[in-house]
């Protein structure tokens, strides 16, 4: 991963939306908390594909990337995710959480299970709260550092 954290904070954070989903209520709460937690965030807006996530991250050399969805249809918008980054030579964390798919019938450890296939490090489910993601990206970014 790049550079030592500690010298530059806790990390630097791209957050967005994905697709055409235009929901910003959670994404702006998301923003703000991870904000509160000491991350320096590039906040994207709604609506973004997969491209200007990539960019953002190229721009700012971020650490992770959080993508919100809630219209049901990331299983379409988040696929290849990964790939454009590797290709983008971006080196970073990749979570994804909201209503990830259409309809409340669907395990849970499936849509986990097809995300994490897509190679987004972490998801979350609609019910987790700001508190429970943050406290991931803290551990994850802590094991960055211990890697460094």
């Amino acid at each position: 991963m790049q550079n030592k954290l500690m010298k530059m904070g806790k990390g630097k954070i791209v957050i967005g939306v994905l697709g055409t989903d235009v929901h910003v209520v959670g994404y702006q709460l998301l923003a703000a908390a991870v904000e509160r937690a000491g991350y320096a965030v590039t906040r994207l807006g709604a609506a973004n594909a997969q491209e200007d996530f990539v960019k953002a991250a190229q721009e700012t050399a971020a650490h992770a990337i959080l993508v919100s969805s809630i219209s049901g249809q990331a299983s379409l918008d988040a696929r290849g995710f990964r790939d454009r980054l590797v290709e983008a030579g971006v080196d970073c964390l990749l979570y994804i959480g909201g209503n990830l798919t259409v309809g409340s019938q669907v395990d849970w450890s499936e849509t986990e299970a097809r995300f994490n296939g897509f190679g987004f490090d972490r998801v979350f489910p609609s019910t987790t709260t700001l508190e429970e993601a943050v406290a991931a990206l803290d551990r994850d970014m802590a094991a960055l550092e211990m890697a460094d």
